[in-house]
């Protein structure tokens, strides 16, 4: 049976490898729709190299913008709603960056789409609002980061009835690879460069989270959404740092097993098993060379150069309204710094800041997320007018 495929996000990173890994994959998966935000010329090439039912321009459709013939083109946050509801998918790529992907991923939910999820803030703002709209549609969540895939990947032998976490585990350890400045102080920061802080050494990703994993924050955010996919507390999930990236995440037992997801950092991989779950898809690279992989080390992360883990961790715990605070505060604090107007050790002050002047909230109604993620945004601007004065 051919599976309808929708790509939120389709111009960036992972939408992008996303598209890539379903050019080869035949008639056994049809693109039914795209979306961008402004990149209209490049979703304009997709569009006629896909031939969508329809997509969707965020921002709106510049003048002479053309997709094709009988493609509808829809606009704004409305728009991306109206977009899964019009293509009726069977698997929707979450791919939108930040906390604009939202409504859309709960659209995909209450739509009952398996969710290729890489927009890890859906989880982080409204984890439970997510599972409750797949779990009353039949849909299900198939993590795309490639750390919750792998601990997907890990936990998929384990006992549980799909009402929590699976029985017998003791800790979930995600691996980070320490991004760009890994063995930096905290006073080794104060200077760092966009231009330094975008040369990540594993991965190739864009910019808000290729910053996002200089400052650790990245981890910060999956380790929260560990606690949501998985239904663990806070105090059953870890961080490594690997720098060679080829151990994703690993799930320990309590009867003192570990198992990891092994593979060379490559997002097509997680792509693969989202778009073929619960198959797996020939990649058609052949065997890995697995002499070829070196030698792998792990090291603890230093939260006091990198506090924004430590922040996270302890969102993680909070639960609530946190998410929403921790991730709009730094989404600002992130385009204050690559637009100049904010030095990267301003990052994690902003956050903090955030957490300490909101109020937190248990169990929270989308309009209150909504609401607080507006105010948050506000505050943490002018912060960053009041740091720069």
């Amino acid at each position: 049976m051919m599976k309808r495929v929708l790509v939120l996000g389709s111009t960036g990173s992972v939408g992008r490898q996303t598209l890539d890994v379903l050019a080869g994959l035949g008639e056994t998966h049809r693109v039914v729709g795209l979306s961008a935000a402004s990149s209209a010329e490049r979703l304009g090439e997709q569009a006629r190299r896909f031939r969508p039912e329809a997509v969707c321009l965020v921002n709106g459709a510049p003048p002479g913008f053309e997709p094709g013939p009988d493609c509808p083109v829809l606009s704004g946050a409305d728009g991306l709603v109206e977009l899964v509801e019009r293509t009726a998918p069977d698997i929707v790529m979450c791919a939108i960056t930040g906390a604009a992907g939202l409504p859309s991923t709960l659209a995909a939910a209450h739509a009952g789409a398996v969710l290729g999820l890489a927009n890890k803030e859906s989880m982080v703002l409204a984890g439970h609002l997510v599972k409750d709209a797949c779990r009353r549609a039949g849909g299900r969540i198939v993590p795309v980061d490639s750390e919750h895939s792998a601990l997907a990947q890990c936990l998929a032998s384990a006992p549980g009835d799909g009402a929590g976490a699976p029985r017998g585990v003791r800790r979930l350890v995600l691996t980070a690879s320490g991004g760009p400045f890994r063995g930096w102080s905290r006073s080794d920061l104060a200077d760092v460069t966009v231009e330094q802080a975008l040369r990540h050494p594993s991965w190739e990703m864009g910019p808000r989270i290729t910053i996002d994993s200089a400052t650790l924050m990245n981890k910060a955010l999956e380790v929260i959404e560990a606690c949501q996919l998985f239904d663990v507390p806070a105090q059953q999930v870890d961080v490594v740092v690997h720098p060679q990236s080829v151990i994703h995440s690993m799930v320990e037992f309590i009867d003192g097993a570990i198992l990891a997801q092994l593979s060379p950092p490559d997002m097509r991989l997680p792509i693969r098993y989202a778009l073929g779950y619960p198959e797996r898809i020939e990649s058609g690279d052949g065997p890995i060379d697995i002499t070829a992989l070196g030698d792998l080390t792990f090291e603890a992360p230093d939260r006091e150069a990198f506090p924004c883990l430590a922040l996270g961790e302890r969102v993680a715990r909070d639960g609530g309204l946190a998410g929403t605070i921790f991730n709009a505060a730094n989404e600002i604090a992130v385009e204050a710094f690559l637009s100049g107007r904010a030095a990267f050790t301003a990052i994690p002050e902003i956050v903090a800041d955030a957490l300490e002047s909101f109020e937190n909230q248990a169990d929270p109604d989308l309009p209150t997320i909504l609401d607080t993620d507006h105010r948050v945004r506000h505050h943490a601007a002018d912060r960053l007018v009041q740091l720069a004065t």
